[in-house]
């Protein structure tokens, strides 16, 4: 017998194709309901056929905490869980009964696993944790895009984390996001003191190529006395270096990575990142300095600051070929190994393997 009410909630524009799977993982909830946005597709006709409380409002301008709370005040008063979630994204299997095995009486939020991006082999490539499980009278989104759960409640905030539960991100990556930008600008217009939506801004500027706004707005983020998560402020760094890499002003590049792991000396990112710079500069050996520090680093960080190229095959298949070029030839092939041992599938690992192979015959 189930212990708590738990009510998911979405909102929803042209998600037919993900419904289907949506509904299959969200159906342990008692309910689930649903705001759709404005759909054009069948969504709506098929959200409804699957018995799930469907309820449509355009917006003359969207923002999606607006529309995240109009959906959450869709959810009935006796929830006692309420459960966000976007319909390309799928729960893992019996996580109401994780949910309830560790939500006690006094929780107010639930904090667990996102997989948000894959490899070849459907190995979760980037995870990190949110929180989007809570008490029904106790949150309110806030910003207009890339929006968070708010704690409003009385007392102390009460949080959970529940390693065993996950949700696993597959994203359309044809849909539209435009409005991104826009809804951005206006975000940091109205708010030039968040350093939260600064350092968005600058990052969907570099998404845009528009790589002297982000360079300006990312250096604004770091000057902001709010601007104080290292994880965050590392990440500007790193992309003010891709904005000054694209001019090819790489001494300033250089500098910024340098900076990014004084910032950030237990992350990856930034040494896997200047290591990669060296290597497209042929200065071989600081690429080996920086990439074999950066897969010393073993442990990745549980923020969403983490990045697929840093903990895949990425970081050994440039290693082999920096080792190949200053003809090491016994680490070029122990690391294009590792590198096939994350990729077994790439071709053209295989075929660099055999020609670090073939030299080391050729030399004995």
């Amino acid at each position: 017998m189930n212990k708590y009410k738990v009510y998911v909630y979405a909102i929803c524009k042209n998600e037919e194709k993900h419904i289907k799977r949506w509904y299959e993982s969200m159906k342990e909830a008692d309910d689930i309901f649903v705001l759709d946005t404005g759909s054009t597709d069948d969504s709506v006709k098929l959200l409804k056929s699957l018995g799930i409380h469907v309820v449509s409002k355009k917006y003359e301008h969207f923002t999606f905490d607006e529309a995240r709370n109009d959906s959450l005040d869709l959810v009935p008063l006796d929830a006692d869980i309420c459960v966000c979630t976007d319909l390309d994204e799928v729960l893992s299997k019996d996580w109401r009964k994780e949910l309830e095995k560790h939500w006690k009486e006094d929780t107010t939020i639930a904090r667990y696993n996102m997989n948000f991006a894959f490899n070849q082999n459907g190995r979760p490539t980037s995870t990190y944790y949110i929180s989007k499980m809570h008490k029904r009278d106790k949150y309110r989104w806030s910003h207009k895009i890339h929006e968070v759960l708010e704690y409003i409640g009385d007392g102390i905030e009460q949080k959970v984390t529940i390693e065993t539960l996950n949700i696993s991100h597959y994203p359309d990556r044809t849909k539209d996001r435009s409005s991104y930008l826009d809804l951005l600008e206006a975000a940091v217009k109205e708010n030039p003191e968040n350093d939260r939506d600064m350092h968005y801004l600058g990052r969907e500027y570099m998404y845009n190529s528009d790589w002297n706004k982000s360079i300006d707005t990312l250096i604004r983020h770091l000057n902001l006395k709010s601007a104080t998560w290292r994880e965050e402020r590392g990440a500007s760094m790193r992309f003010i270096s891709r904005g000054y890499i694209y001019m090819k002003r790489y001494d300033e590049a250089i500098m910024w990575l340098e900076k990014a792991t004084q910032e950030t000396p237990d992350m990856r990112e930034p040494y896997i990142e200047l290591g990669m710079l060296y290597y497209n500069l042929k200065k071989y050996n600081e690429a080996i300095d920086y990439l074999e520090k950066g897969i010393a680093i073993k442990e990745k960080s549980n923020c969403y600051i983490n990045e697929e190229f840093a903990w895949n095959d990425t970081p050994y298949d440039i290693l082999s070929l920096c080792y190949y070029y200053i003809d090491d030839i016994e680490k070029a092939i122990d690391n294009i190994t590792k590198a096939l041992e994350l990729n077994p599938k790439n071709e053209r690992l295989k075929e660099n393997k055999k020609i670090f192979e073939e030299n080391k015959r050729d030399k004995c």
